[in-house]
């Protein structure tokens, strides 16, 4: 088997059809169809289902390997093009909305201050999303909501951030700074759906506090939610960096000091290691939070920042 045999089959995994694949890698059908047939020869199984379309079992066991051996030959390229000072090379960055928004706006510039010829592709979804986009090989890290237990994956908390209501001024719980999560289970909320991991957090705070929270609804998306508490839809319990310091509008923050901290982390892979591009990214996101993180509202920063220690 070959490179070319790899990719083609990486090709037609994420764009569907032989057709799609050759469009991507910039040929003609007929040679994404001769590479497939090739490697299923070699490998004595059949990779992609003619009929149907998409891979097989064995094409989805055998597409997983090749996207690592394709990520390893790219990070050994940009390893020696990455030796003494200069680090050049692509990093894909999953990140969670309500992260990228603070955040990205300060990596962006100053990576590309730091590293010029780092080129970063940031993809953008929730924790439950971009952990199996990470574990297959689609994005080399992760910026995700903590805890994530995989023996795949190291973890380094980033920050903790607290958790807050937000209502629209109209609302009577404006007039307030701070409220007990007693009283904001009194009402129907805004929230997460079960099953998600901040959902997990706010029903455990609930029930240490002798309560329930009830839902108004139940938005999967944390920056819907947000905007939807702000046009006077209703309370809803959000992280701290859902509403950067910048934004403004007819909106109340309250603390509810019941509510522990949610922990934000960076996840990658144990194995292949992260290439120089990536730890580059690392690199400089970790300056950026010990300089200006506390300067955004609600998130906290060092090791007593997080409540379960080192490892949430």
């Amino acid at each position: 088997m070959d490179l070319r045999q790899l990719s083609a089959l990486v090709a037609i995994a994420d764009h569907g059809s032989f057709s799609s694949a050759a469009r991507a890698l910039y040929t003609v059908q007929s040679n994404v169809s001769g590479h497939i047939a090739r490697l299923e020869k070699e490998l004595g199984v059949t990779l992609v289902d003619r009929q149907r379309g998409g891979l097989t079992d064995d094409g989805g066991q055998v597409v997983e390997r090749a996207r690592r051996i394709l990520r390893e030959m790219d990070d050994i390229s940009a390893d020696m093009a990455s030796r003494g000072d200069s680090v050049s090379g692509d990093a894909r960055l999953g990140v969670i909305g309500t992260t990228a928004r603070w955040l990205m706006p300060q990596l962006l510039p100053a990576l590309s201050a730091d590293h010029p010829l780092v080129h970063v592709t940031v993809f953008e979804g929730s924790t439950t999303t971009l952990l199996p986009r990470l574990v297959a090989g689609h994005l080399d890290a992760a910026i995700v909501h903590l805890p994530v237990d995989d023996p795949e994956l190291t973890v380094e908390p980033l920050f903790a951030e607290d958790l807050i209501v937000i209502v629209h001024t109209s609302h009577p719980w404006a007039e307030a700074d701070e409220l007990s999560l007693l009283r904001v289970a009194s009402e129907p909320l805004l929230i997460p759906p079960k099953g998600t991991a901040m959902r997990r957090i706010l029903d455990k705070a609930a029930a240490a506090s002798g309560t329930t929270l009830r839902p108004q609804a139940e938005i999967d998306g944390v920056r819907l939610l947000t905007s939807l508490a702000m046009e006077g839809y209703g309370p809803a319990i959000v992280p701290s960096t859902a509403v950067p310091g910048w934004v403004k509008g007819d909106f109340k923050r309250i603390h509810v000091p019941e509510l522990p901290r949610r922990v934000v982390g960076w996840v990658q892979r144990r194995r292949p290691a992260p290439g120089a591009p990536s730890r580059a990214v690392l690199k400089t996101m970790r300056d950026i939070l010990e300089t200006k993180g506390a300067l955004q509202r609600g998130v906290h920063i060092g090791s007593d920042a997080f409540p379960l220690g080192k490892n949430p």
